[in-house]
């Protein structure tokens, strides 16, 4: 995995990676939101109910036990046979019964173990599932925090560009009202305050949006939008280069690999499953009870039953359905394979894909910041002239439409940096490890 000196290193990301930035109302937001995001209390429903299911699979290790007591009134037909064969006619009785059965499953070709082995990958699998799930909370909830931060920078960058436009434009108004610009100067400047006045309302709007983002990973309805953070006017920044770590670690981390990995597993155990249905099911059965009809024959040796013996079942000579849901097995396996080996090469490529708009954003903003110097100290000089009467009221305007656009461009610069640097976190599979969650 690439690695760029100037911005990352080669050390392990931190699980906590949004501590990072050292920002306790962010690192607030993320435990409040791994703690009551809705979508993560359904993934945590899905693993207890794969766990209940893995618990059935085990029980089949065990004997199985069932009991039965009943009466019926009526004719059997086995008593009335008796009875005729010695001379007597038939009669209508009571027929009483108690059995206690237990049958155990010889696992001789592993049926049981494999079934076992496939409940237990499926686990993890949804296991991994609720893991990636957290990732993508984690991430998503410092996305909608940096981006009502940043909107908020963006907003005063506009505020303060209104101011200085506005400026402008009373100079140029009072200059005309004593004979030195014309009608078309006091217009040019009116419009570029309306354009910049313009900006601000939709940014607003957009944080606000933000804010009701952010209530929703939190598990709150808008109303408790947590508008606290309303204050914010900066996104978050790094207070150390990016750990970035090696290729194998990250394979290791992400959940979406390990995930399709547990998968390929369960599909491969399920293939002995299907074989194991090509041979004969061997149990072990007993019974112990009675059957006799008066109640107070059920416990003499009179009514005694009892058995004990193996049981045999097998599908033969027609396999044609156990051997097609072998082939059945062995061809989700192959998907499940070629679906791993897609997972392993789309996180790889959505790292590097991360890292490499990462690197470009930082740029950008380093160029971007030179300009808007450049632009500022173009504006004062600028103004002085304008005022001593060697610069036209066009190319003070211009100047001005300069630093209006450059500032914006910045704090647009800003933003876009914050959620590149979050889409790199994401991208290395951090976060799923903090924090309480329910033991696998």
């Amino acid at each position: 995995m690439s690695v760029n000196a100037a911005a990352e290193t080669g050390d392990a990301p931190p699980d906590a990676w949004w501590r990072l930035y050292d920002d306790a109302r962010l690192e607030g937001l993320v435990k409040e939101a791994l703690d009551a995001n809705r979508t993560l209390a359904a993934a945590d429903a899905n693993f207890a109910a794969a766990r209940a299911v893995l618990s059935i699979a085990h029980a089949a290790r065990y004997p199985t036990t069932s009991a039965f007591a009943g009466g019926i009134y009526g004719r059997d037909a086995m008593s009335d046979e008796i009875l005729e064969l010695g001379g007597h006619p038939p009669q209508t009785i009571w027929l009483f019964e108690d059995v206690l059965q237990s049958a155990y499953e010889v696992d001789l070709f592993g049926r049981v173990h494999r079934a076992i082995e496939a409940a237990n990958a499926n686990t993890d699998a949804v296991a991994a599932a609720r893991d990636g799930a957290r990732v993508v909370i984690a991430a998503e909830t410092a996305r909608a925090y940096a981006a009502v931060c940043a909107l908020g920078e963006e907003i005063e960058v506009a505020r303060r560009s209104l101011a200085v436009v506005s400026h402008e434009s009373d100079i140029t108004v009072n200059r005309h009202e004593a004979g030195g610009n014309s009608e078309f100067d006091v217009a040019r400047a009116r419009s570029l305050v309306a354009q910049v006045r313009s900006t601000i309302p939709s940014m607003e709007g957009q944080r606000r949006a933000a804010l009701f983002e952010l209530a929703a990973l939190l598990g709150r309805a808008p109303a408790d939008a947590p508008t606290d953070i309303q204050d914010c006017i900066e996104p978050p920044h790094l207070v150390s280069l990016i750990p970035v770590g090696d290729g194998a670690a990250l394979l290791k981390r992400r959940p979406d690999v390990r995930q399709a990995e547990r998968r390929l597993a369960a599909a491969t155990a399920e293939i002995g499953v299907a074989t194991a249905d090509l041979y004969p099911t061997i149990r072990l059965v007993g019974l112990y009870g009675g059957a006799a009809s008066k109640l107070s024959d059920l416990t003499t040796n009179l009514g005694l039953t009892w058995g004990v013996g193996p049981a045999i079942s097998w599908s033969f000579p027609n396999q044609a359905g156990p051997r097609a849901r072998v082939r059945q097995a062995k061809a989700a396996q192959a998907a499940a394979l070629a679906s791993f080996d897609q997972v392993v090469l789309t996180a790889l490529k959505e790292t590097e894909q991360a890292l490499v708009l990462y690197t470009a954003a930082l740029d950008n903003r380093q160029s971007l910041v030179e300009a808007r110097d450049q632009v500022h100290a173009a504006f004062k000089i600028a103004h002085e002239e304008f005022l001593a009467g060697s610069v036209s009221n066009l190319d003070l305007l211009t100047t001005e439409q300069s630093w209006v656009a450059l500032d914006a461009a910045v704090a647009a610069a800003d933003a876009a940096l914050i959620q590149d640097q979050i889409a790199v976190f994401k991208a290395l599979g951090g976060g799923w490890r903090d924090g309480s969650r329910p033991n696998s």
